[in-house]
Order: C-alpha cells, then structure tokens, then sequence
C-alpha cells in the first residue's frame, strides 16, 4: 500500500436530515487523515441538506457532495461504495456521530490485519431520554461459514452495526445493498461479510448512536412477502455450505412476524405465523422464549 493510497472511506447518505447532519459531519472532519475520504449521499432531500453540504463543501474541499434523485437509504450506500476509493468503507448514519478515535483506532486495526474483512467495535447507544449505554461488540469465533451464519441468523450471537463497523469494500460490491427492501436490507449483506472473510473486533467504542422511539415500529403491510423477500437475498449472498440453514431462516422470519402479529393484538395471525413457523422448524420455533408464547395462541383457539 503506497503512502498516498486511500484506505477507509466514510460514507454517510442522508436524507432530510439537514438540522443533524453537521454533527455527523464535524464528527468525521475533526479527525480526516491522508488515507481517509469522505463521501456524502444526499438521496434527493427536500429540507435545506444541499445548502448545508454546500458550506461544508465550500468550507472543506475535500468533502465530495453526490446528489441523487431519492431511491432510499440502501440505494443512496450503493452509490457512495460505489464512487469510494478506500479499501474499507464505514457507513456513518446523518445522525449519528464518530467518537474522537475512530478512524485512528480503524486505521491501526487494518493495518495490524490487513486480512480482515470486517472490523467491529464497540458504540455508545444514546436513548430518547439522554441516557448512554456501552455495547461492546460480540466476539467472532473462527468457524466455518455455515457456523458463523447459524450463530448471526439463528441464534443472534453476533451483532453488526452500521457506523460503529468497518467493511471490506470489495465484499461490498460483491453483495450491495438490497434496494428493494424497505427495512433490514443490512442483514443480507452483513452476512456476507461475516462468512466471506476474517473478523477482527475492538473493544474501543467507535461512534455514538441515536436511537429513536420510532425505530421500535413494526410496518406490517405485506409483512409475509416482504419476510420471505427477505430470506431470498439473504441466501443469495451465501455459500452452498449455508444453504441448509434457509428453512430455520424461514421458520425464524415467521416468529418475527408472530411477535409483531401478538404486539398488535392480531391473535389470528400470530396463531398462523407461529404454526407456519413450527411447520418448517419445530427446532427454532420450540425453543422456549417462543414456545410459551405460542402455546397461548395454539390452545386458546
């Protein structure tokens, strides 16, 4: 790697969020390096997120500003990947923010394993309320693929995050974003990450993450297609050795969409998911956090 190489790329697509996108943006600026670019997405805004990319453009010529016609958040991270030089790319959230360390910790992770395909560290979730929490991230086991996608898909032991990751770019391209999907379209692709080269992880916290009371909402409309679209660009991301895993997947998606049926109160659809569920795989659906649950809705008719 010459000196002048890009290695990371910060990438931030940003919709309407103009009043957030300069904490966002200062928190990357403060600590730019020679072999550090950053790249802003506007996915066609229409509050004053132009005017303000325009400032910081004017004020910091090394920002490169892409606008493009609104086509979502997945859309607006292909085409920032896309345009990125960096061997690594961080895709930063327009209203989170980068603690101060970030890219140095990043940098000097990379470096000490130039193999890595993803780098996860630690974040500080900040709640409604004001109040922060420390997550440290989940450690990765070396394993095969089809054991590191049954502890990440089936049993949730590993956790990915946006702006608190960094990603290999190349694995990127080779599995963009789904953007057909209008939730969950990081899943797909963080799988493929998972399984298609070595992890490193750091216990230093890397960004400070919003959370939002909003996040917390189910949408429901053509929840079953949208769950089974969902399982069809996971496994299209993953190697044969995985496949078998796709009926747990399935029978998992329809637990989810059982807990979002019995949150709503829609009995007879959570009564339908669950026994769907069970049909592919009495193994996950049985597990006991599900189980006692679903016996309310088997047995109370």
């Amino acid at each position: 790697m010459t000196p002048s190489e890009t290695l990371i790329s910060v990438v931030i697509p940003a919709y309407n969020y103009a009043h957030l996108l300069p904490r966002a943006l200062d928190s990357v600026l403060g600590q730019l390096a020679d072999d550090v670019e950053l790249i802003v997405v506007d996915d066609g805004s229409r509050d004053n997120t132009a005017e303000v990319l325009a400032g910081y453009v004017a004020r910091h010529p090394q920002l490169r500003a892409i606008h493009q016609a609104n086509a979502g958040a997945a859309a607006a991270r292909n085409h920032g990947i896309r345009e990125a030089r960096g061997r690594y790319a961080l895709l930063l959230d327009a209203d989170d923010e980068l603690l101060p360390e970030a890219l140095a910790t990043l940098l000097a992770v990379v470096r000490a394993n130039p193999a890595v395909g993803m780098v996860l560290g630690a974040q500080l979730s900040v709640y409604p309320d004001g109040r922060e929490r420390l997550r440290l991230p989940t450690p990765v086991p070396a394993a095969s693929p089809r054991e590191l996608a049954r502890r990440y898909l089936l049993h949730k032991r590993i956790s990915i995050s946006h702006c608190c990751s960094l990603f290999r770019r190349d694995l990127l391209l080779e599995r963009p974003y789904p953007e057909g999907l209008r939730s969950g379209e990081d899943i797909p692709v963080f799988a493929h990450l998972l399984v298609s080269a070595p992890v490193a992880v750091t216990d230093v916290p890397l960004a400070r993450i919003y959370k939002h009371a909003d996040s917390l909402r189910h949408n429901r409309d053509n929840e079953e297609e949208y769950a089974l679209g969902m399982v069809r660009e996971v496994f299209a991301g993953l190697p044969a050795e995985c496949q078998p895993l796709r009926r747990r997947y399935t029978a998992q998606r329809y637990l989810s969409l059982f807990r979002a049926a019995q949150n709503a109160g829609d009995r007879a659809a959570a009564k339908r998911f669950y026994q769907q569920a069970v049909r592919l795989s009495p193994l996950q659906a049985l597990r006991w956090s599900y189980l006692r649950k679903g016996l309310r809705f088997l047995v109370g008719g």
